[in-house]
Order: structure tokens, then sequence, then C-alpha cells
């Protein structure tokens, strides 16, 4: 069954800018990620899309989004002229919209089936956090993005506010003591489940990784920024244990060598 997500037009695009404005607009659709997902959904991939749109051309692009979900990254990347793959492990979120879209694969992120440097642009948004082992994950997208080619994850931090998921923010007592609670609370498991489908990915770790990248000579860091923050807090993130705190979501941009 095609998504049902209404379709973005070229002429109600915008150049991107991580503006003040942005940032209220996305964290007041983030107040409905519960009871209106497709209204969120659907904001952030349309933000998502211009904001990739800065670093790489979309149109003509072949685009591998890792971790795609339901269709609403599909529909705005298609609308910016990609050619669009999606791999995600969880048939059951794949199906959110009715049905499997073609160009959907099912598998693991961190064995992407695909050749290396068959990409022009690997994208993960809101994933790495739940995957036992991240880094694993990203190596795997700089393997299959073609010399060239663009490299965009994002991922949220497990000490930021939203960090436990539906578990927070009880999770900064510990994620496992946040899932026993929320099961007593509610009488069944959180959809994330720490330890399980939902793990602690910090702002150090991903900064490393990324710095490790381009000391190898894999791939340059093109940027390092906050997703949903004005672009003017990038400074936040030369700050030990704030960063962790007030980033939120860490976006890692790479060009491979």
């Amino acid at each position: 069954m095609p998504s049902q997500t209404p379709p973005v037009t070229a002429a109600r695009r915008r150049p991107w800018k991580a503006t003040l404005r942005r940032s209220v607009r996305l964290f007041g659709e983030f107040r409905h990620e519960q009871d209106d997902p497709a209204r969120f959904y659907t904001a952030l991939a349309e933000d998502s899309a211009d904001q990739l749109a800065t670093y790489a051309p979309l149109d003509g692009a072949v685009l591998l989004d890792v971790g795609g979900g339901p269709g609403y990254f599909r529909d705005a990347f298609r609308a910016a002229g990609a050619t669009y793959w999606a791999l995600d492990a969880d048939v059951g979120e794949l199906s959110g919209l009715g049905g499997i879209a073609s160009g959907t694969v099912v598998g693991s992120g961190m064995e992407l089936p695909f050749r290396t440097g068959s990409v022009d642009v690997c994208y993960s948004s809101n994933v790495l956090e739940h995957v036992p082992d991240p880094w694993r994950m990203a190596d795997e997208m700089v393997r299959v993005t073609r010399p060239g080619g663009t490299v965009f994850i994002s991922y949220t931090l497990w000490y930021g506010p939203w960090g436990g998921h539906e578990t927070a923010p009880w999770h900064f007592l510990g994620g496992r003591r946040a899932r026993r609670r929320y099961t007593a609370k509610h009488g069944h498991e959180p959809k994330n489940k720490y330890g399980e489908s939902l793990f602690a990915v910090t702002t150090g770790a991903g900064l490393r990784w990324a710095r490790a990248q381009q000391q190898l000579g894999v791939a340059e860091v093109v940027d390092l920024t906050p997703r949903y923050n004005p672009r003017w807090s990038r400074f936040l993130l030369r700050v030990p244990l704030v960063r962790e705190v007030v980033t939120w979501n860490l976006v890692i941009v790479l060009r491979k060598r």
C-alpha cells in the first residue's frame, strides 16, 4: 500500500537554516511524537531532506536510509529527486503505514547487504542508539558509500532529556531501572527496551569515531553539529559533560575519501 504521507513539493521547500525559529518549530512537533506520529515524522523527514541537501545533492543521487521505518523519509527524499533504498530490521516498523514499500530491504545495520561503494549518500536518523554495536553500523555505512559520497548519521544521546525515549526522564537513574518502572506503571514493557533495543550512546563516542575516520584517511569530517539546536549552539560540543545533556541529538557528516 502506498504511503499516505503528503508529498513534499519543490514549491514548499525553502533554503534550510538551523535557526532558533526552526528549533522551536521542531520541538513543538516533537510534543506530538506519541499522539500523532505522522505529524511529527512528516515534519522531521521534510526538515531532514532539506538539511541533507546542504551537504550533498539529492537530485539523481542513490540514497540508502539505514533504519528507514514506515515511509515518511522515503517520501521526502524521493520528492527531492533521490533514488531511495531503505534497510530496516523491524518488519512491524516497516509496515507502519500499511505495507512494505518497494526498494526496502530487511536486514541488519551492522552487516549491510549492499556492495562496497554502491551508494552516493548513506543516511541514518535515530537508529544508532537502537543497535548493540553502533560504531560497527557506522563503519558499515562508510563502507557502502562511494568515494566522494556523503555519510549522514544522526542519533539520540543517552544523557539528553529524551535519551531513555518513552522511559525518560527516569533513564537518568539507570536504563534498567527506568525499564522496570515503566513496566510496573503501564503493565507492559516499553517499545524501546534498554539492553535489547535501546543502548546508551554518547556525544563523546561519536566525536571520537568521526575524528578517527579522518585520522585514518577513511573519510573527511564535514560537520559535527546538534541536530535540532540553532547553529550557534555548536560550541557546546567542545564542553565535556554539558554537551551530553544539552545537545539532544548529534549529527555526524562525513565525505568518504
